[in-house]
């Protein structure tokens, strides 16, 4: 990174800490957060589109609609997290491959499955072996995410059904009787009148959305807790230009410097967001602040 770090043997004091916490290593480990970023930024809505989607079906009228609403949310709210981590994304590998393979594949007189072993011809590979990093990184991330949205999304779609419920009867019983439509009654009453339900159910979910990133690694994603792991180690090998000793307690102290620092502006927010969405309302907290304002 700098010029006096061409021979590091020769560096002592913070001019070896520069150039130390200057390494293309470190930069992977800087990189990482914004991966994590990146993967909330996008999870968050898309699971939130899963939670909308599931409770939707939850209260479907439909009886077989409302049982695939009802049973997506049992099935994922009743299985450890790290199970779906485990077996997901296996499962969604393998079945995205197998698809191509039916496709793509010239023989198709040879069975996937041979024993306990997968396997496809190599064009059905998801990417491809020539494809490029980038690709693999992307394939990997999207993966990420879907897994994440999906166990999430769970997790949402009971706190918006439950928010539904929570919405007054007679408000829309009032709207019916001006003559709205089941469709313009949940779409002006029932959903905004929800999200002031749903706010601290889903603030809950985000800030544990949050401390759940670095499972990251059991998806081959190389993440702040694996370069922290990776970095803070022993490094005393004669041809480490770096060497240092096991120094993982400071990565790990930076990684919850982060966390922390990042939950606490997430509070900060979702706490604006409560009173913007309570005013108004016949809510515990539209009730105070009818009166702050009185």
């Amino acid at each position: 990174m700098f010029e006096y770090c061409a021979d590091p043997s020769q560096l002592s004091g913070l001019t070896w800490l520069s150039c130390y916490l200057t390494t293309g290593t470190h930069f992977n480990f800087y990189w990482s957060f914004l991966t994590v970023l990146m993967l909330l930024a996008v999870t968050a809505p898309t699971a939130l589109a899963f939670g909308f989607g599931g409770a939707m079906m939850a209260r479907s009228p439909l009886l077989p609609v409302s049982l695939i609403g009802r049973g997506y949310i049992a099935a994922v709210r009743g299985v450890p997290d790290i199970v779906y981590f485990l077996f997901f994304v296996i499962a969604l590998d393998q079945g995205i491959e197998w698809t191509k393979h039916l496709f793509v594949c010239d023989d198709l007189s040879q069975p996937v499955w041979n024993g306990t072993e997968f396997r496809v011809c190599p064009a059905a590979k998801v990417p491809l072996a020539t494809s490029s990093a980038i690709w693999h990184s992307a394939y990997g991330f999207a993966t990420a995410v879907f897994t994440f949205a999906l166990v999430f999304g769970a997790f949402a779609a009971n706190v918006l059904y439950g928010a539904m419920q929570a919405v007054p009867r007679a408000q829309l019983e009032t709207g019916e009787a001006y003559g709205m439509t089941q469709r313009q009654v949940f779409r002006r009453i029932l959903v905004p009148q929800m999200w002031v339900f749903a706010l601290p159910g889903l603030s809950n979910l985000w800030l544990i959305l949050i401390k759940a990133t670095p499972l990251l690694f059991l998806l081959g994603i190389q993440d702040i807790v694996f370069w922290a792991r990776e970095l803070g180690s022993a490094k005393t090998s004669g041809n480490n230009p770096y060497p240092h000793g096991d120094w993982r307690v400071f990565y790990f102290l930076a990684l919850l410097v982060f966390y922390l620092a990042f939950t606490r502006v997430s509070e900060i927010v979702l706490g604006r967001l409560t009173l913007r969405l309570s005013s108004g309302q016949a809510t515990l907290g539209g009730e105070q602040l009818r009166k702050a304002g009185a």
